[in-house]
């Protein structure tokens, strides 16, 4: 079988046997199509597979190479599982480098505040259908501030996973795992009521809770560029992406003195380890706040010579 035949069954069996989403699957299909255009065989030695990680190397971020040599080596397991092949080439194949760790960016706390105060003084509408999308807007940018879902988890929020009345809200995150966060704020559970009410006809008819104009799932890439606009419009000079938000309400919950652990499972991480990073960007506000508050600074010392 030649692996274009290979590469579409496998596939299929991570998307209806182990029911990945569909980032991940749009990710393995990129990295091996790659792959496979680069070595131009069905089952490449081990030499020129290393070629190939030496040129992923040459042309990609670390995290970025992780993720490509990730794909592949999860569809050679797959192969051996299945019996297609007798032993993976990844068992011979060392790929341990050093990943660069870079410190997420985040959405300084008053910017936050004036986007949204920019956001809800366009509220005072007379044009219903103008009204419709202006709800959605805030209602999607106070919902991924209020949880600290992924863009692609809040873009795929089906109807039936949002409580209107006790605030819970059911993500499907990575892997397909499931996870449920609670609206805590009446203010913002109120918009969600309001922008359901507008829009209520064409969510039930698409099932999926957030919706464009032409009543379908409003996308990843729609709510990217609806942020943009309104960045701009608010005066802010920051380029603010939907990420950015998720790592401002993790850091903003540690520095109130939120457990870690907690954190974690509300970000839907499988391992605490990537939870951290979150610790150093409220260590590094800690330091700043003792530097400039601390009442030691403003204490007369005579320290002798």
């Amino acid at each position: 079988m030649c692996y274009k035949e290979q590469v579409k069954k496998y596939l299929e069996y991570c998307e209806f046997r182990k029911e990945l989403d569909w980032n991940t699957l749009k990710a393995y299909r990129i990295d091996l199509k790659q792959f496979f255009e680069y070595v131009q065989e069905d089952m490449p030695k081990k030499g020129k597979i290393e070629e190939y990680i030496t040129e992923l190397h040459k042309k990609y971020k670390q995290k970025t190479i992780k993720r490509k040599i990730a794909s592949i080596k999860a569809y050679y397991n797959y192969l051996e599982e299945c019996e297609i092949i007798e032993d993976s080439p990844f068992r011979k194949i060392k790929v341990k480098f050093k990943e660069t760790k870079v410190l997420p960016r985040i959405v300084p706390r008053e910017e936050i505040e004036q986007l949204l105060n920019y956001m809800y003084s366009l509220g005072s509408r007379d044009n219903n259908k103008q009204e419709k999308y202006w709800l959605r807007d805030v209602a999607v940018i106070e919902t991924l501030f209020a949880t600290g879902a992924r863009v692609s988890e809040v873009s795929n929020i089906r109807v039936d996973s949002v409580n209107l009345n006790t605030g819970l809200i059911r993500i499907m995150g990575k892997g397909g795992k499931e996870r449920y966060i609670q609206i805590a704020s009446a203010d913002i559970l109120d918009v969600l009521k309001r922008y359901y009410d507008q829009n209520a006809s064409e969510i039930k008819k698409s099932g999926f809770f957030f919706v464009n104009s032409r009543g379908s799932r409003y996308t990843e890439q729609s709510i990217r560029l609806m942020l943009k606009k309104y960045t701009k419009l608010a005066g802010i000079d920051r380029n603010i992406t939907p990420h950015m938000f998720r790592h401002s309400f993790a850091t903003y919950l540690i520095e109130e003195g939120v457990d870690i652990s907690c954190v974690q499972q509300i970000l839907g991480h499988s391992s605490i380890k990537t939870t951290q990073i979150y610790i150093h960007i409220a260590a590094k506000k800690q330091a700043e706040i003792l530097r400039e508050l601390h009442p030691r600074n403003r204490m007369n010392i005579l320290i002798a010579a």
